[in-house]
């Protein structure tokens, strides 16, 4: 039975934990460290370990905390040497060479953002299948049998052009988010690229506070899909 349980989700700070039943691991771990163990019912120990997709801080701020309690962290090795996290429990993995985490099998892929070596996780265990792929302006692998979609939605187009005219937003965030987040437009595209007959749940993370309508983003991809949407972090 898979849990996908959101700790965070936001421009300040990410971290998820999912379950499959038998091996809990968390996704990302930018929350203050304190908030991840109330999150976790202080049992932090339990974890089998830790994906991290980058080193900014939004994901990556409690590494070597979580480092220090005993918790593998697996990431790419532009990603470590970033952080400067290393010993033992500094897991390297390296895009589309698969791994184990106990009963989860993962496979890493590349991501395009504005840091040293990005990925995204396809996790596997039994007939569930989950991707994640947060902080990328698009993707290109295509995937068959998912039954769980968590994606980055950051922002809509029209609100962001809006938001530059009025001067909100300057031509430089904007530029930096079109080249290094995912917009509603490409996350439709994505999924319609992909095989959703098995798909059971979709959780849009990410969502920018003034370049997106979280109830507008979750209706349209419920329209497309047909499939229950969560936004993470409401």
């Amino acid at each position: 039975m898979i849990e996908i349980r959101t700790i965070e989700s936001n421009s300040t700070a990410n971290a998820y934990f999912i379950s499959d039943g038998r091996t809990p691991i968390l996704i990302e771990c930018g929350v203050r460290f304190r908030e991840l163990q109330k999150a976790l019912n202080f049992k932090i120990a339990s974890l089998a370990g830790c994906l991290l997709s980058h080193e900014h801080m939004d994901h990556a701020k409690e590494a070597k905390n979580l480092i220090k309690s005993g918790i593998d962290i697996y990431t790419s090795s532009g990603t470590a040497k970033a952080l400067g996290i290393s010993g033992h429990r500094v897991k390297v993995i390296r895009s589309m060479k698969q791994f184990n985490i106990e009963t989860w099998a993962v496979l890493p892929f590349d991501t395009v953002h504005d840091c040293s070596e990005p990925l995204g996780f396809l996790l596997s265990s039994g007939e569930d299948k989950i991707l994640f792929a947060t902080d990328t302006a698009y993707l290109t692998y295509r995937c068959a049998g998912l039954t769980h979609v968590m994606i980055e939605c950051n922002y809509q187009a029209d609100i962001l052009a809006s938001n530059v005219a009025n001067g909100t937003v300057s031509r430089a965030q904007r530029d930096r988010l079109l080249w290094s987040h995912f917009s509603l437009d490409n996350v439709v595209n994505m999924l319609k690229a992909n095989d959703l007959s098995k798909l059971r749940e979709i959780y849009l993370m990410h969502l920018s506070n003034n370049n997106s309508d979280a109830a507008y983003i979750k209706r349209t991809i419920s329209k497309i899909t047909g499939k229950p949407v969560y936004v993470c972090g409401e």
